[in-house]
């Protein structure tokens, strides 16, 4: 009977050598390890020539383990060998010339970068199973979530309204509607914003794992603008930067709380975390530039009214404006944009470095 060499694929691990031989209804196997680290193949089956007789023989670039799993299926021989060293090898042949019958698995394949990101991941994974057997499960965590779930939902729906009116309006009135925007949707912003003070609360009570201090400067910056520049000056109220800066904060918070309540019941939706991960890159520093240009414009109004003035004894003057106060807090807003801004793209980088990881 004609012997014949069957079609062979393989692909590598750190570990492992696999190899899929095109050989269907495999019969009278004969595979075995020789002491010149040479794998011997020998069986009946239908493959490329039809019915006939199969045999190869591969001596390996490096060692391996003398222990051969193998499993023959209708299809194909399946084999598993296992490596002596666990380290990438260059090509899988001791002979630099690849062998005609064999090639790549590309079902299985792997570049080193890619296999290395496979097997942290999985280590990741028996580490987070070990962690979690050893930690006693949390009973209120149901009612956690529960809570987290409802107050996402709460601000996207609050910053949804204010959103959709402002766009509304936008369209209906054109530039008018600069002008009232603070009238319009003020009531809806306090209540969203005095909500956001749970931001802060949040990580200290360890119902998030977002930092307790990026959170703090946002919501203190957002409420300084809102209550002390809006709010108490109503020469401010009537200016076009109120628009542009409620804009600003509900496009981003319309994308951020929805990500966040679908966080809450472990599910992800791709379109929505890229937008969260990457719309603020460019409207972040928009909203704390037009912050900027708010609180530059109430500059003179503070020092005119005396609004918020700090007194001082008679030999030095009557009182301190507050918008020295602002001034020194515009060097401080910028600060905070920077801190703000490198936690965000760390997020970032490592929210998509894991999905990637995911994907292979």
């Amino acid at each position: 009977m004609q012997i014949l060499t069957p079609h062979v694929y393989w692909a590598q691990r750190h570990g492992e050598i696999f190899l899929r031989v095109e050989l269907s209804d495999a019969k009278n196997l004969n595979i075995s390890l020789q002491e010149n680290n040479t794998l011997q193949f020998r069986a009946q089956g239908h493959g490329a020539k039809g019915d006939n007789e199969y045999e190869f023989s591969l001596e390996f670039l490096e060692p391996v383990q003398p222990e051969i799993n193998h499993k023959s299926t209708q299809r194909q021989v399946d084999i598993k060998i296992k490596k002596q060293e666990e380290r990438w090898w260059d090509r899988l042949t001791l002979q630099e010339k690849k062998p005609l019958f064999l090639a790549p698995d590309f079902d299985r394949w792997l570049d080193e970068s890619d296999a290395e990101m496979e097997l942290q991941a999985k280590e990741e994974k028996i580490n987070k199973i070990s962690v979690e057997s050893r930690v006693r499960k949390d009973p209120y965590l149901g009612l956690k979530k529960g809570y987290l779930f409802m107050y996402n939902l709460v601000q996207f729906l609050g910053f949804s309204w204010i959103f959709v009116n402002m766009t509304v309006r936008l369209f209906i009135l054109g530039q008018d509607s600069f002008y009232d925007t603070f009238h319009t949707t003020a009531d809806m912003m306090y209540f969203c914003q005095m909500m956001a003070v749970l931001e802060v609360v949040n990580p200290l009570l360890g119902l998030v794992k977002t930092g307790f201090f990026p959170a703090m400067i946002q919501v203190a910056g957002r409420n300084v603008i809102l209550f002390v520049i809006f709010g108490s000056v109503e020469e401010m109220q009537n200016k076009p930067v109120v628009f542009f800066v409620f804009y600003l904060w509900s496009t981003i918070e319309i994308f951020r709380y929805p990500f966040y309540m679908l966080a809450c019941i472990n599910t992800e939706w791709k379109l929505l975390t890229w937008l969260r991960y990457s719309l603020w890159i460019p409207l972040y520093p928009l909203g704390v530039i037009a912050e900027a240009v708010a609180v530059i414009q109430s500059l003179p109004i503070f020092d005119e009214t005396r609004l918020f003035s700090l007194p001082l004894p008679a030999m030095l003057g009557h009182s301190l404006s507050f918008s020295y106060s602002l001034q020194l807090y515009l060097v401080l807003m910028f600060l905070g944009l920077f801190i703000n801004f490198r936690h965000l793209y760390k997020q970032r980088r490592r929210r998509f470095r894991s999905r990637k990881r995911k994907v292979h």
